[in-house]
């Protein structure tokens, strides 16, 4: 028996959790749930966007399955996911793109890559945030460390043997952002020179993007810092259907979270047709992580089957199912 803690969200959350938890109840794979509040309802019920018990409930069971989290417009953390990431130093942001079946998807096929996206340092700290007195001028500091770039970096190597793939692109800005982004690329390739197995290459962030557009199956893995890598992987999201087929995972040294990355959705929140692909497929990197790769590539499978037929798709989809009939469909096919 494996304990997680399952975040219902906002939104549209609580609707794919229940999809996804349907998924993974018809596989028995002796999972217990400990349901924890974050984003907006915990703010309502207990005052608090991340209340102490959901953040000991993460630490306690270093497994978190997280849905959709809003983030209020003011006061409070400027995102409850930068939060989160801080919190348990989840430096590895791991987000697959794959070609799924009858999605509306730019490419037919050939787009099957991860970008590994540093998730700690960089612009996205928030720190020396700061706005002059008459509002003419704004400063952010960024800050990239040596250990955070050969950690990440590592990871990529190491995700790369594991899963058997061949090439790591270093992405990296390092003809401007000589200091920052030249500090992470030389030390992706001291990193480099110790896995001879991997082929690694390196390109420029703004050409990246343009290669990924044009010739997306050049690509494997891709590392990279934390802005490049949120902007990539929506990129690469918009390229094999949208974020509606995007997982996430946050990777840390004992604590890891799993997610859909899409938001939480309100508009259409409460109505029974929000797809469950996201988390289910974020559920899936769960199951790698627990060393259930079978059951993971059971999950895929059965995914990647309802969607062939077609059956009880959500309308974002090019279905007329609900989000409930989809996962039932799903399960189906385990």
């Amino acid at each position: 028996m494996t304990t997680i803690t399952v975040i219902p969200g906002d939104g549209i959350g609580p609707e794919i959790m229940d999809a996804t938890l349907h998924v993974l109840d018809a596989m028995q794979l002796g999972l217990v749930y400990e349901f924890a509040d974050a984003g907006m309802v915990a703010l309502e019920k207990h005052g608090d966007l991340l209340p102490a018990a959901t953040m000991d409930s993460i630490r306690n069971n270093k497994i978190a399955l997280k849905s959709p989290l809003t983030t209020p417009v003011g006061g409070g953390f400027s995102s409850i996911n930068v939060e989160l990431r801080k919190r348990f130093d989840l430096y590895a942001n791991v987000r697959p793109a794959k070609c799924f079946p009858n999605t509306k998807s730019r490419f037919t096929g050939g787009v099957d890559l991860i970008t590994v996206r540093e998730n700690t340092e960089g612009a996205y700290i928030g720190e020396g945030q700061d706005v002059s007195a008459d509002g003419e001028t704004a400063v952010l500091t960024q800050k990239v460390t040596r250990k955070g770039s050969e950690r990440i970096v590592r990871y990529a190597f190491e995700l790369a043997r594991k899963t058997g793939r061949k090439k790591v692109t270093i992405v990296h800005k390092a003809n401007i952002l000589k200091s920052t982004s030249g500090l992470f690329l030389k030390t992706a390739r001291e990193v480099a020179t110790q896995y001879p197995d991997i082929l690694c290459n390196e390109m420029i962030v703004d050409n990246t993007c343009m290669q990924l557009v044009m010739k997306p199956e050049q690509f494997d893995i891709i590392c990279t810092t934390n802005l490049f890598g949120d902007i990539i992987s929506d990129l690469c999201a918009g390229l094999v259907g949208g974020l509606g087929l995007a997982p996430g995972a946050n990777i840390g040294v004992d604590v890891a979270i799993f997610e859909a990355v899409h938001g939480s959705a309100p508009d259409i929140a409460g109505q029974g047709i929000a797809n469950p692909c996201a988390l289910l497929l974020g559920a899936a990197q769960m199951l790698d992580h627990l060393a259930k790769p079978e059951q993971a590539t059971r999950l895929r499978n059965a995914i990647i089957a309802t969607l062939e037929a077609k059956d009880s798709l959500t309308p974002d989809l090019g279905g007329e199912g609900n989000t409930m009939g989809f996962a039932r469909a799903i399960a189906a096919r385990l």
